[in-house]
């Protein structure tokens, strides 16, 4: 069993981190529209315009620049290589900077949960979420 783990986690590292990123991004979204199901009674079209504040390119960069300090060696060195990717296409609505920034992020998230490691992974999410929550909470106070 534990040659099988050591065998998966070669296999994880070894992934482009774009694909990480693929995966690491529909983690995050069905994450936040969980969440946004359990805490909120609205509509599925309320929940999934709110949801689209936590799933920018723009909110993903937020989110990578809080959280990078708290990642561990292994998680930087993930993140380095999401942020350092090359993709052919930026979406229209971010800038360079932002899509990598975010794509590191998502890379991280990708690379904890094809290692099914759960407890480090909802962690993040959940620092992550109220990273968008708490701006969201400056901005409607005014601040």
């Amino acid at each position: 069993m534990e040659q099988e783990h050591n065998k998966n986690a070669v296999w994880v590292k070894q992934l482009s981190p774009l694909v990480l990123a693929l995966v690491g991004d529909s983690v995050f979204d069905l994450f936040i529209r969980s969440r946004l199901a359990m805490r909120k009674n609205e509509s599925a079209h309320k929940m999934h315009v709110r949801a689209i504040s936590y799933v920018s390119a723009g909110a993903h960069s937020k989110i990578a620049n809080e959280l990078y300090g708290i990642l561990n060696d292994e998680e930087k060195a993930i993140f380095r290589r999401g942020r350092n990717s090359k993709s052919a296409t930026i979406p229209k609505n971010a800038d360079v900077l932002e899509y990598r920034r975010a794509t590191a992020f998502e890379a991280v998230l990708g690379y904890l949960h094809l290692l099914n490691k759960q407890e480090r992974l909802n962690d993040l999410l959940n620092i992550a979420a109220e990273v968008i929550e708490k701006e969201d909470t400056e901005e409607t106070n005014g601040k």
